[in-house]
């Protein structure tokens, strides 16, 4: 690990280290725009985006081993098409992407062999990546490279890194291959090698910027976030989305779109009739968003689906029925209720303002009358 350099300790980027980074044709204000978002997403003082910096152009190119299982390659897809900057632009060129099938141009027994190399020459000092979930029935015979099976090539990928960063919501905790009846056994990677330090990124497809953030985190602090109950870091997984949601207004209003296309639904009422799953839901999803961070779901016009929740395809199903309690509001308070007992209460209050407003007209009547006595 790198200390920062006495100029880093108020948060600014040195002049040199920017200079070195438009020398390879990317703009100051992109690197400094990326730096600050990444602190930002960490939630960490603005007073660390120069170490940030220096962690992301030191030399330390941990290498990395990404293996793909039980998946659809959505979250490769997540992470190579972002770019604020772009993810090559930034993190790859500073790590050493050893094994990855999507990306390499090796194949067969030239990519297995970049493996077994790194496996050897960097035991306990690479970043594993998993992507997809890990089916382990019928001996793990549902998925096999290159002659061995996933729980294999998890367990001895996995069991010798110095961490691994599983992607997505198949590798987190098995995701749509795992849901009922799962007859492949699918498993998160977790299950599989219980022994292995390893932190989740759900969601379907994962948030390329959470990817990234955890990652420059382990290159500043030589290790990863601190995590949830469920291994997630908290600076992605701290906060409800029903917290930070836009439409949040809406729903304490008791305003909420009863179907899509409806008056509610144009005006952005709140989604929880129509299935949305954001009061149970723990991602960043409305802060971070997608897309460049140009939109997310439920700005489009769709209810949250619980994606980044363990086994949210069997325990938020039917995506499209309504959660049947609200967390947070006294004992099983439903929507209806809410609204209903907020309009109660806005009629109340309105009453005791008209009386108020009354009695103090009174008072001043009265007060009126004693000085034209007097």
């Amino acid at each position: 690990m790198q200390n920062p350099t006495p100029e880093m300790h108020d948060g600014a980027v040195s002049e040199e280290l920017l200079l070195r980074w438009e020398a390879r044709g990317l703009e100051r204000r992109t690197f400094l725009k990326f730096c600050s978002a990444i602190t930002a997403t960490l939630a960490l003082p603005m007073t660390m985006m120069g170490r940030i910096a220096e962690a992301i152009e030191g030399d330390q190119r941990p290498p990395v081993i990404w293996v793909e299982f039980q998946g659809c390659t959505g979250d490769s897809e997540a992470f190579l098409r972002a770019n604020q900057p772009t993810a090559a632009e930034i993190i790859l060129d500073y790590l050493s992407i050893d094994y990855h099938e999507t990306i390499m141009a090796a194949a067969g027994h030239q990519a297995e062999a970049a493996k077994h190399h790194t496996l050897s020459q960097y035991q306990g000092q690479y970043i594993a990546v998993v992507e997809g979930s890990i089916p382990t029935a019928a001996d793990g015979a549902y998925c096999t490279i290159a002659g061995r099976s996933a729980v294999d090539i998890a367990r001895e990928v996995c069991g010798q890194a110095a961490a691994t960063i599983a992607v997505g919501s198949c590798s987190s905790y098995g995701g749509i291959p795992a849901a009922a009846p799962n007859p492949t056994g699918a498993a998160s990677v977790a299950e599989v090698v219980p022994g292995a330090t390893v932190i989740n990124l759900p969601g379907c497809p994962l948030n390329a910027d959470n990817l990234t953030a955890t990652i420059v985190h382990y290159l500043t602090f030589n290790r990863l976030p601190a995590t949830d109950a469920f291994g997630r870091p908290k600076f992605a997984y701290g906060k409800r989305i029903h917290d930070n949601c836009e439409r949040r207004s809406h729903f304490d209003a008791g305003q909420y779109a009863e179907g899509f296309g409806d008056p509610g639904h144009r005006q952005g009422w709140c989604l929880y009739k129509l299935g949305c799953k954001g009061p149970e839901t723990f991602h960043n999803c409305p802060t971070v968003r997608y897309n460049e961070g140009s939109s997310w779901p439920i700005q489009a016009g769709h209810g949250c689906i619980g994606c980044s929740q363990p086994f949210f395809w069997d325990t938020m199903t039917p995506f499209y029925g309504r959660l049947p309690t609200v967390p947070g509001f006294g004992v099983e308070s439903t929507a209806d209720k809410i609204g209903l007992g907020l309009t109660a209460a806005t009629g109340v209050a309105f009453a005791a303002h008209a009386v108020a407003s009354s009695f103090r007209k009174g008072d001043k009547l009265e007060a009126d009358q004693v000085v034209k006595e007097d």
